[in-house]
């Protein structure tokens, strides 16, 4: 058996060869990168919620009942105390709107704690205890805050 050594393949130059590829499949040129893009952004202020003048009617009687004190059977005591149509008083200023609001959010609060059965502030306020008093008046500030009135 005799075994050829020579091929009929002619040496190429591996440069030529790496030459011939290049041209065929180019690098692509370095890109310089980029800046990047700017990305819009605003610093915007948390939504301001403005207190809503029924809120603000009821939180102002409720202070004024915490620093005058809460009387029952006098719409103002001699000392100073008021009942719960007092403070609204008080706070409101006048019987304008944000008073009559105030005073239906707040009788109709005191229904859903102690019943329907209630025809006015005073006569709930009259036929209750501080702490049930002062649950109804948180309550209804909450439910105004949520209603945003």
């Amino acid at each position: 058996m005799s075994t050829r050594t020579e091929t009929d393949f002619t040496h190429i130059d591996p440069a030529l060869y790496a030459k011939a590829f290049q041209l065929l499949d180019p690098a692509p040129e370095p890109i310089a990168p980029a800046a990047p893009a700017p990305v819009p952004f605003t610093l915007a202020a948390p939504p301001v919620r403005l207190t809503g003048a029924v809120e603000k009617t009821l939180t102002d009687a409720l202070t004024f009942l915490d620093t005058h004190g809460w009387a029952k059977y006098w719409l103002i005591h001699p000392e100073g105390a008021r009942c719960s149509i007092g403070a609204l008083r008080a706070a409101a200023g006048a019987r304008n709107d944000a008073y009559r609001d105030a005073g239906n959010l707040l009788l109709d609060e005191a229904r859903r704690q102690h019943g329907k059965g209630w025809e006015s502030i005073p006569s709930w306020n009259d036929s209750h205890t501080g702490a049930q008093v002062r649950s109804v008046w948180e309550a209804a500030i909450r439910r105004a805050h949520h209603m945003n009135i």
